[in-house]
């Protein structure tokens, strides 16, 4: 019996309440990792965040950049078995590690692509369950077979070893759900997700990535960061990510274009770069719009032009300290 097919999609209304746990294996999300002597302050002159400073215990966002400060990557930061993960979607892993491994051979590190399952265990019971499995106290735990590692309040992410994958999800008492509410989740605390598509497109702050403490402007260089440094110091950068939410006739796969109103008239706006679909129709997504949007300002998909979207409040906030 393969262990994949035992997360079902869980049809959810808007209005539905969630099950108190619930398991999910993230099968479009993967975990780079880096191991070696060298692999901290490797890291440290590739990648926004200060890796330097990260304990143990503690994960962090991330953005891993091109020279010109255009985003191959976002992610998760934290400490794995002897090294480091980087947690991000799947499909970016491919041109972002040949990118990341570039200058590798000069240092004493080994980076790859971990064979690691990933699993996501959510809902307001989680916790006790990550409390059961090890001792230790933190965001980032090890536990057998791999690491936990606190998302929010109520998610946390594992990366096990295939058996102790197996295992876990066999004795579970979790409802066992499809991936896609894995992202509901995201969107809902405005958390950046970039696919393939989307790679080198924004800088990190279209991402938001300042506001979640994702770009140190203390640490020392890295690739892309003048660009980087230039937004914030020279207010260059123009442009943010927002929660939208509207109502669609049918699931999203390509009719992805945002317009905004102007006027009488609809301007293009943005591609939506992540979206989640109730049963009833209520959609959510993440787009990357002009940040001097007023926050009424009505949009609508390109494709499904009588639906009206809005934009809606984040749950932090975008202004510099």
């Amino acid at each position: 019996m393969d262990w994949s097919n035992d997360f079902a999609p869980l049809s959810l209304s808007s209005s539905d309440t969630l099950p108190d746990l619930m398991l999910t294996h993230l099968s479009s999300w993967g975990v780079v990792t880096l191991v070696g002597n060298d692999a901290k302050s490797y890291l440290q002159g590739q990648v926004t965040c200060d890796v330097v400073q990260l304990e143990k215990t503690d994960s962090t966002f991330g953005a891993h950049c091109d020279a010109k400060g255009k985003v191959w990557s976002v992610f998760r930061l934290f400490h794995h078995n002897d090294g480091y993960a980087l947690f991000e979607p799947k499909s970016l892993i491919e041109k972002q590690l040949a990118e990341i491994k570039k200058y590798a051979i000069f240092s004493k590190v080994e980076i790859a692509q971990s064979q690691d399952v990933l699993l996501g265990l959510f809902g307001k019971d989680a916790e006790a369950v990550i409390d059961s499995l090890s001792p230790e106290r933190g965001d980032v735990r090890p536990i057998e077979g791999g690491s936990a590692v606190k998302i929010d309040q109520q998610r946390w992410l594992l990366v096990l070893e295939q058996s102790h994958a197996i295992s876990f999800i066999d004795n579970s008492i979790a409802e066992k759900v499809e991936q896609s509410l894995w992202r509901r989740f995201d969107i809902e605390a405005a958390l950046p997700i970039i696919e393939q598509n989307e790679q080198c497109e924004h800088i990190p702050q279209a991402l938001n990535l300042q506001a979640l403490d994702g770009i140190s402007f203390k640490k020392g260089c890295y690739t892309g960061q003048e660009t980087v440094a230039r937004a914030k110091y020279r207010g260059i950068n123009k442009r943010a990510m927002f929660i939208v939410k509207g109502h669609t006739a049918n699931e999203l796969d390509e009719d992805l274009d945002l317009e905004r109103a102007v006027g009488e008239n609809w301007r293009g706006a943005g591609k939506l770069i992540a979206s989640y679909r109730f049963s009833d129709g209520e959609t959510m997504g993440l787009v990357v719009l002009p940040n001097n949007l007023e926050s009424d300002t009505q949009l609508r998909l390109s494709s499904q032009p009588d639906s009206i979207w809005s934009i809606q409040p984040l749950p932090y906030s975008l202004d510099d300290e």
